[in-house]
């Protein structure tokens, strides 16, 4: 039989003819990203997608290729100009970093590297575990815990929960799996716990019922009193409670829970204890907000995101471990094709695919290493400060205009307000119709990025600063705006 190879003379490569042109072309890349970055504060903030580039980026499969300068020439047009706007100055919705241009070129080189970061003797395996141990230190657990970055939080917290069902099951629920007559494991969080959790819950395969949500205080904290009255009644009835989840930094209102009241709850019902900090874990960079969130040290494990309040480029999360045995146990599976070798690539064996779900893992830790080593933990400490202290500057001006009201307390980064003429105090459907309306119209505009959240039923407008881009000036800005635009829209009769 004769073979494609044998029929053709010519062999194929990725690799550019012409390696001139392509670094060219890689160089004009570079010089545009760094005018774009460069230049953010110019540009709008988001604008929405014309008909033009949704026709244009829906076209059928490329049989044949194109020059890289006429594809590099659409990114320009019908990319870059689109996209989320987070990377913004005056961008505040949601909780999303800004990305750096250090961080950016970071990724360029590991991707350049194009490392596998399943394990093995390599220096980016190493790297790994030096930011591993840096952020152990920085949150404060013990040298022995362990951990693993992940894409972003949802991952770190499904991990984290992962473990704890492992630990704290009573079998080997690897094994077995959920399918025996074993009795329902429970899991317990705020009504405010992201919807990771719930995701999460039934990706393990324990349903949503088996998440137990506990009514939160005035300040959006969890009841500890009535988690405690929910764990009595679940065991009565013959549950199993497993573990709690603790938020340090909500996403609604950047609540943190009483996580020290939680630490002794689960010691003394021998409960795991999970920390969801996203955020707000990485107020421990900062001496002067770290005791808000003390006890998740103490934490049986810590998800957060360092594309958050760290403002490194997407995705990169991290999980850490107190019981580094606990933690390899929920996830080691040997094969022969990964053997432990004692000389060559995989001497000292695979690691990281024993500390988690993925095996093929890129190497993300290069930017977070590159970024610490060259802004030190002093600079992250003193912008996540500036964040809070532009909040507190925009709730000072809400709480000083008859026409805004403030509603929730405000700690941290996040703050929810609202445009409330008196004329409108007794119509919340009228309230809740001019503040979305005033949400979507900032967003459309260009000028501001912020989100809107419902609170009792009362709808928000919602600022999470989590930008080392804004200026004290921004919010200022913002503040005219929402007054600007909520007066036109109440005095034109919109909803």
């Amino acid at each position: 039989m004769t073979t494609l190879m044998e029929t053709r003379t010519e062999q194929f490569t990725l690799d550019p003819d012409n390696w001139e042109e392509l670094r060219a072309l890689g160089h004009r890349m570079l010089d545009d990203m760094f005018q774009h970055m460069e230049t953010l504060r110019e540009q709008p903030a988001w604008q929405p997608l014309p008909l033009s580039v949704t026709s244009a980026l829906n076209e059928s499969l490329p049989i044949q290729g194109q020059a890289a300068e006429e594809v590099y020439e659409e990114f320009l047009t019908n990319v870059l100009p689109y996209t989320s706007g987070n990377r913004h100055p005056r961008a505040w919705g949601w909780v999303r970093g800004n990305g750096t241009p250090l961080a950016m070129l970071a990724d360029m080189l590991a991707s350049g590297i194009n490392a596998h970061l399943g394990g093995g003797q390599q220096a980016p395996v190493l790297v790994e575990q030096q930011v591993l141990a840096w952020m152990t230190e920085a949150m404060g657990m013990p040298a022995s815990s362990s951990g693993i970055l992940t894409s972003g939080g949802t991952m770190a917290n499904l991990i984290g929960l992962a473990v704890a069902r492992h630990a704290k099951a009573g079998f080997d629920v690897r094994k077995e799996g959920l399918q025996g007559s074993h009795p329902q494991m429970l899991i317990y969080g705020s009504l405010e716990t992201h919807m990771w959790a719930r995701k999460s819950m039934e990706f393990l395969g324990m349903g949503r019922r088996s998440l137990r949500q506990i009514p939160v205080d005035n300040e959006h904290r969890i009841v500890v009193a009535e988690l405690e009255k929910q764990i009595e009644a679940d065991r009565a009835a013959g549950h199993q409670p497993i573990a709690v989840i603790a938020n340090a930094g909500t996403v609604n209102t950047g609540a943190i829970d009483d996580i020290e009241a939680l630490v002794a709850v689960c010691r003394r019902e021998n409960l795991w204890l999970h920390v969801d900090g996203a955020f707000g874990a990485l107020l421990k960079l900062s001496p002067l907000y770290a005791p808000l969130v003390r006890g998740i040290e103490q934490a049986d494990s810590l998800a957060f995101d360092m594309h958050k309040w760290m403002y490194l480029p997407f995705g990169i999360g991290c999980v850490l471990f107190r019981d580094s045995a606990e933690h390899s146990t929920a996830f080691a599976t040997p094969a022969n094709y990964l053997e432990s070798a004692q000389r060559g690539l995989l001497a000292g064996g695979m690691g990281f695919s024993d500390l988690g779900i993925e095996l093929t893992r890129s190497f993300n830790a290069l930017k977070l290493w590159m970024s610490l080593k060259t802004h030190g933990v002093e600079t992250y400490a003193a912008l996540i400060e500036q964040n809070i202290a532009q909040v507190n500057h925009l709730s000072s001006l809400v709480d000083e205009h008859a026409d805004l009201e403030r509603m929730a307390p405000q700690r941290i980064n996040v703050l929810c307000f609202r445009y409330a003429p008196q004329a409108f105090a007794n119509d919340q459907k009228k309230l809740n119709a001019l503040n979305r309306e005033i949400v979507m119209r900032m967003q459309e505009s260009g000028q501001f990025i912020v989100s809107g959240t419902v609170l009792n039923g009362e709808y928000a407008i919602r600022v999470a600063n989590t930008n080392h881009r804004s200026r004290i000036e921004d919010f200022d800005d913002l503040a005219a705006a929402v007054l600007a635009l909520g007066e036109e829209l109440a005095l034109g009769g919109e909803e």
